[in-house]
């Protein structure tokens, strides 16, 4: 046989076994990549079939390219209404920004906005109308982030309705943490709702088994629930967001710098929101020593940012190591080192601060002139407390 025919042979068998190790590698990928809650049509479809579902989402519950909206509506479910959160349906809202009840233009399902005003009674009735309440959304695991004060409401209207909750779940992209003090519920609100850490390391559908196992709801009642979980997920499982959960945590950097930085709402410094780095720069005007600035503007998403207009002077986060920042966790450095650099004593703090970190030492602590590690052993003990509370209800490995 011609050597080039040899030659030609050799190729092909190498070509063939380069396609078998490509396809492998493929296939392994495929093993191990997370799959969410709402992705698992087959486990969820049957409970579906006949019933009249309420559905609350916004722009993160997709199963691909598509919303899971479109999905159930194209397998015929019966769709009866939208729930929102904050920033709206579509996600486009600012933080806190009333969103007024509407109709979904695409599919013509009427929207009940949960930030549109109306009481709970309103909502009540809308859900006496449904067999199920779908929750599908993207959280990201911190006390003060939102979207779970909402399902903790929406377990207390379930509960007096009988109606069926479904948490469609989703990694939580902070699941490694568990840091910063347990709420005091003396500072209860609307940024802080439950007995927990500021990061508490789970996810919705984890989240919603403790709200019924430990008695959270009114009167100690329970909600009918069922958790849908992902595939392939742990707590150490590093999850990258496929879409931006809030205009402000536009991307991970944001959302691991997040537990560190909210804090800064509750000051006079800036966090960078009305820029294209809220969440990831803090400065102010009078802060010395610092030649890097930013200038918070109306933008989508913030339109109207603290400091508005005005030149703050201070520090960018954004090149920071990632894996640095999730090391870190909780870090009050930052923070620490805006009050020292600022120098204007309690003026620097808002009462919206103890909102946000939840207790009312910390706040004392940097006014004394603690740093940020000695702050932090204050709340070490009640954390590993909570790690063994909230052990019963945890889906994936730790």
């Amino acid at each position: 046989m011609p050597y080039y025919s040899l030659n030609n042979i050799g190729m092909k068998k190498l070509l063939f076994i380069l396609l078998i190790l490509s396809l492998n590698s493929i296939c392994q990928a495929e093993l191990h990549q997370v799959h969410t809650g709402a992705e698992q049509t087959d486990v969820y479809f049957p409970i579906l079939k006949g019933k009249k579902i309420i559905l609350f989402s916004n722009h993160t519950g997709m199963i691909g390219k598509k919303h899971l909206l479109d999905v159930l509506l194209d397998e015929k479910f019966k769709i009866i209404g939208i729930l929102s959160p904050e920033h709206g349906f579509r996600g486009d809202a600012d933080a806190g920004e009333q969103v007024l009840s509407s109709v979904d233009t695409e599919t013509g399902v009427p929207i009940y906005s949960l930030y549109g005003g109306k009481d709970d009674a309103a909502y009540q009735r809308q859900l006496k109308k449904a067999d199920v309440l779908i929750v599908d959304i993207q959280d990201v695991g911190l006390r003060f982030y939102t979207y779970y004060i909402t399902m903790y409401k929406l377990m207390n209207l379930c509960a007096n309705t009988k109606t069926l909750l479904l948490v469609l779940d989703r990694p939580n992209p902070n699941g490694f943490l568990v840091d910063g003090p347990i709420l005091d519920m003396r500072y209860k609100s609307g940024v802080g709702a439950l007995p927990i850490p500021v990061a508490h390391g789970m996810t919705l559908g984890e989240l919603a088994q403790m709200i019924n196992g430990e008695g959270w709801l009114a009167d100690q009642k329970k909600c009918k629930l069922k958790v849908i979980k992902c595939q392939n997920y742990t707590h150490q499982t590093r999850y990258t967001l496929p879409i931006a959960p809030s205009p402000n945590l536009p991307n991970m950097q944001s959302v691991y710098l997040y537990p560190s930085m909210c804090y800064f709402e509750g000051t006079v410094v800036s966090l960078g929101r009305g820029t294209y780095l809220p969440f990831q720069q803090y400065g102010h005007p009078q802060m010395i020593g610092y030649s890097y600035s930013f200038v918070p503007k109306s933008i989508p998403g913030a339109k109207n940012p603290p400091l508005l207009n005005q030149k703050c002077f201070g520090v960018d986060l954004s090149s920071l190591d990632v894996y640095d920042v999730q090391k870190k966790g909780l870090d009050l450095s930052y923070l620490i080192n805006a009050y020292r650099n600022l120098n204007i004593g309690d003026k620097f703090f808002t009462s919206f601060f103890e909102k946000l970190i939840g207790v009312n030492y910390v706040r004392t602590m940097i006014e004394k002139g603690c740093n940020a590690d000695e702050i932090k052993e204050m709340w070490k003990a009640d954390v590993e407390k909570f790690k063994i509370q909230r052990r019963p209800y945890l889906l994936y490995d730790e």
